[in-house]
């Protein structure tokens, strides 16, 4: 997939068939539009296109108005984000910064400018609750009537459901923020998961015994936060077993060397001797989050913390105790 920033370049095709979306998270309703994108480019003899937005629009207008709790909690990362639309086959996506220009676009002003003259659509798909345009006022009829006028097909595809549950970006943030994660998994067709590069820390989990592999979650309010039972995809030929702090810690100084940053803390349960101890930075890892142990707590000193970290290691190999023998018992109920 290749990836814009803007859509100012000589590599973005000419035409396309296009979608239009912040896309956090991917989900299943995400995963549908896509798949009907895909086979209405290849009618068309054009390839399909993802226009996405960073910041996410509410985030700009949280900021501007000093209001952060408008600010929606984020699902994934831009990284997260461009990986799993590349998995769902789209042949070009464009970033486009949410910006004071962007965001007083009229609604025809954002047709002409982005859809026609910067893209080259000529099929657009949209959401049932799509707007677009300066406060919103653009909605489906108005890019429908425009299609008509400017050459270019509109679509609109109705709302994705899994177990009559509509299946929505807030309804993936609802079941993160409550811990519900195999709810999550169930809304985004997959475990959800956090990827990046192994970045140094501070170090002081090898000083207490359990060595960390740190991810920076690039947004200040992710949608989950805790503590959490994991597996490690990208170090060793299986994925490894571990748990894992996603937050800001608590416990720790928040002007120490990750500067109170949201930070993916994941200790292995078996670190892999081959690795060496110094031998995942710089990887890029995908971390599963499988089973909320708890919320984040406030330790008094390192030897509680220490004796906290004891006790969710034994908890998370419980949990995986309990899963592997679930999964022995599904298979003896198959083979019988």
């Amino acid at each position: 997939m290749k990836v814009f920033r803007g859509f100012h370049h000589p590599g973005i095709a000419p035409a396309c068939a296009m979608t239009i979306g912040n896309f956090d998270g991917v989900h299943r309703g995400h995963q549908a539009m896509l798949a009907l994108l895909r086979g209405e480019a290849q009618q068309r003899g054009v390839p399909s296109c993802v226009l996405t937005f960073e910041p996410h629009p509410r985030d700009y207008f949280a900021s501007i108005t000093h209001k952060p709790e408008i600010a929606p909690a984020r699902v994934g990362t831009l990284r997260d984000k461009l990986t799993e639309l590349t998995r769902c086959g789209v042949d070009q996506t464009v970033v486009l910064p949410f910006d004071a220009r962007l965001a007083a676009l009229s609604p025809q002003a954002f047709i002409d400018q982005v859809l026609v003259q910067g893209l080259g659509a000529r099929y657009v798909l949209v959401g049932d609750d799509f707007r677009f345009g300066a406060k919103r006022a653009g909605d489906y009829a108005m890019l429908d009537a425009a299609g008509v006028r400017q050459g270019f097909d509109v679509a609109r595809m109705n709302s994705y459901e899994v177990h009559g549950l509509r299946v929505s970006s807030s309804a993936v943030r609802a079941a993160l923020g409550e811990g519900r994660m195999a709810d999550a998994a169930r809304l985004l067709g997959h475990p959800y998961h956090i990827s990046g590069h192994v970045v140094h820390g501070r170090k002081l989990g090898r000083e207490l015994g359990f060595k960390t592999l740190n991810l920076r979650f690039a947004h200040w309010k992710p949608a989950a936060s805790g503590i959490f039972a994991v597996l490690v995809h990208g170090l060793a030929s299986e994925p490894l077993r571990g748990v894992a702090n996603l937050g800001v810690r608590p416990s720790l100084d928040p002007n120490d060397v990750n500067g109170g940053r949201v930070l993916l803390e994941t200790h292995c349960l078996d670190w892999p001797a081959s690795l060496g101890p110094e031998g995942a930075y710089g990887k890029i890892i995908r971390v599963e989050l499988l089973h909320k142990l708890h919320d984040e707590l406030r330790y008094d000193g390192l030897d509680a913390l220490t004796t906290g970290i004891t006790k969710d290691c034994d908890d998370a190999r419980a949990f995986f105790a309990s899963m592997h023998a679930e999964t022995h018992r599904q298979t003896t109920r198959d083979r019988i």
